[in-house]
């Protein structure tokens, strides 16, 4: 039994392991938040207009053009259906060390996507993030909708959004 766990154990390491080494880049050079009274407050996510604005006390004050998934119609429903959310999510993680340059963690799925989903008997998916292009891809931003469902910025945006979100941030996305 203890030759068991402990064969258990080492290939759990192995796969997380494996897992963080394949889907880590590099800790990055991530700006700093500014001060609270610079940062944004509320996001909202426009997808028919493939726009990203931040909010301060009711004001815009940053409009990105923004990357969906790669079928863009309709709110998600499963993993790997392509779709981006749809609802009023939190920013819940930051990771300066994703697959992308920067990434910003959204609360999806929620009760509510959850609930839909093991109603209709599949998985709502997740990781879901605003980010910046795949590690390497140092050119214009890719221009079509090419995310399994995240929202996609330039790297130059990005390094801007990270700044001035936190961690509670709220972000509304609209059809």
């Amino acid at each position: 039994m203890r030759l068991v766990r402990m064969l258990a154990f080492s290939l759990a390491t192995l796969i997380a392991g494996g897992t963080l080494w394949l889907g880590a880049a590099p800790a990055s050079d991530a700006p700093a938040l500014v001060p609270l009274a610079e940062r944004a407050d509320r996001v909202l996510v426009e997808k028919a207009a493939r726009r990203l604005t931040l909010f301060r006390d009711g004001q815009a004050i940053a409009t990105y053009r923004v990357a969906l998934g790669f079928a863009p119609e309709g709110d998600k429903a499963e993993e790997g259906d392509g779709r981006t959310p749809e609802g009023v999510y939190r920013v819940d993680r930051r990771n300066d060390r994703s697959r992308f340059h920067l990434s910003l963690g959204l609360s999806y799925p929620d009760a509510a996507d959850r609930a839909a989903a093991a109603e209709a008997g599949v998985d709502p998916g997740g990781d879901i993030f605003i980010h910046g292009q795949p590690n390497g891809h140092d050119g214009p931003p890719i221009p079509y909708d090419w995310t399994l469902g995240c929202l996609a910025v330039s790297n130059a945006e990005i390094r801007e959004i990270w700044s001035r979100v936190a961690i509670g941030t709220e972000v509304e996305i609209r059809p």
